[in-house]
């Protein structure tokens, strides 16, 4: 496969500060900042296709039980999978921080679902 040193370094260069903001960000309002990936959701009827172009995954930090959002993820729902794909906490975010249940210990997946989207990433409690 023959790559565009154009378009490779372009991305790269997108990459790199797209993940230093990140790192900015979560150091100013405290906690770690969260890589979150992106897969298609089952579509629901009635929501937006889905587009071609690639979708920009939410900014999350967690500090402890305390999870960090920016404005994309209002009104988004998140979930807490565990490790045998058992969905054990969800609700809606209606803000830019929620406080988890301190009774969820352990190594989860956290799923954030907008429209057609699932921006999911590993976290510990």
């Amino acid at each position: 496969m023959i790559v565009n040193n154009k378009s490779f370094y372009l991305a790269s260069l997108l990459t790199m500060s797209a993940s230093s903001v990140c790192a900015y960000q979560a150091q100013s309002i405290g906690g770690v900042a969260l890589f979150l990936q992106v897969r298609h959701f089952d579509p629901t009827p009635g929501l937006p296709p889905v587009h071609k172009s690639p979708v920009l995954p939410p900014f999350v930090a967690l500090d402890d039980h305390t999870l960090t959002f920016d404005s994309s993820c209002h009104n988004c729902t998140l979930r807490i999978v565990n490790a045998e794909d058992e969905v054990e906490y969800t609700t809606t975010i209606t803000s830019d921080t929620l406080v988890l249940p301190s009774t969820l210990e352990g190594q989860y997946e956290l799923q954030i679902i907008r429209d057609n989207w699932c921006f999911y990433g590993d976290i510990e409690l």
